[in-house]
């Protein structure tokens, strides 16, 4: 797997000139606001004391919007990952073009527009999804008012969005050279063994980088549908970590305690992919 190392080595190796709006932006949107919370979690009165740690563990809205969090994210990775996946095997070929284009649509939509569009999808009344329920014999779904439905209705429509890692996962296919697909042939392996062979353990260190960025990812973009759609109900069923620190901030003015704490998960999040990245992104073979 040399060729994946030369491949990314010329990739970090070009003029910083190409990354310098992301580093920047990276700056003041990201590590700017981090630096703030640790300040602010520090200046506060008691903010780090034992008292206040024990009064967020103790919080049930906390621990709920915390399993709230946890059941969407290990729902909707493998959901987006393995969705990304397929599609770029189905639709390799390049005269699959519109086909691609309407993958990566729901991506480029803007995050509060995708939520109205969800809302309407989903509307218990007249939304396309229940007419296609009710046609297909099952009954009409709740989705905004039973706890367990909405959840999954925000599973679903995190589903859509998977156009990133479909590209991703499009060029990384792409790189696999076609000899080793021909050298198979001549040994008489099939389709699945073609893929479990090649494919698969070639595309490994794809996968694992798609599945840490999309691990934050999706925890972050929780936010805006979850603000749209529901405002965390019903019944707290989709109050997640990035809503509950929206409401400490404006409602009860001390989101710092739980905001570092979610910036903890967030870092072991990432921190565990990039190890595991790492680990299978340049092994020579």
């Amino acid at each position: 797997m040399g060729s994946f190392r030369h491949q990314f080595s010329s990739i970090f190796n070009r003029d910083i000139v190409y990354v310098a709006p992301w580093l920047i932006g990276t700056l003041i949107l990201v590590v700017v606001p981090t630096l703030s919370l640790f300040g602010l979690a520090f200046w506060e009165d008691e903010a780090l004391s034992a008292g206040a740690i024990g009064r967020l563990i103790e919080s049930d809205l906390v621990r709920l919007s915390f399993f709230n969090s946890l059941f969407f994210v290990s729902i909707a990775v493998p959901v987006r990952i393995l969705g990304a996946f397929f599609l770029a095997l189905l639709l390799r070929p390049n005269r699959l073009g519109p086909a691609r284009a309407a993958v990566f649509l729901p991506s480029v939509i803007p995050p509060p527009a995708w939520a109205l569009i969800g809302l309407w999808l989903f509307n218990p009344l007249n939304g396309p999804i229940n007419l296609v329920l009710q046609g297909l014999g099952f009954s009409a779904v709740n989705w905004l008012v039973n706890a367990n439905a909405t959840r999954i209705m925000f599973v679903i429509l995190s589903g859509f969005q998977l156009g990133e890692g479909f590209v991703v996962l499009l060029i990384g296919r792409a790189l696999i050279p076609d000899h080793l697909y021909d050298a198979a042939r001549i040994d008489g392996a099939g389709l699945f063994g073609r893929f479990w062979t090649i494919t698969l353990p070639l595309m490994v260190p794809w996968l694992a980088l798609l599945t840490g960025r999309d691990l934050l990812v999706s925890l972050q973009g929780t936010f805006t549908p979850s603000f749209v759609i529901t405002y965390g109900g019903p019944y707290y069923s989709t109050t997640f970590l990035p809503l509950l620190i929206y409401e400490l901030a404006f409602d009860f003015r001390d989101p710092a305690l739980v905001a570092l704490v979610m910036l903890v998960v967030f870092s072991t999040l990432a921190g565990v992919g990039l190890w595991l990245w790492r680990g299978v992104a340049f092994r020579d073979g």
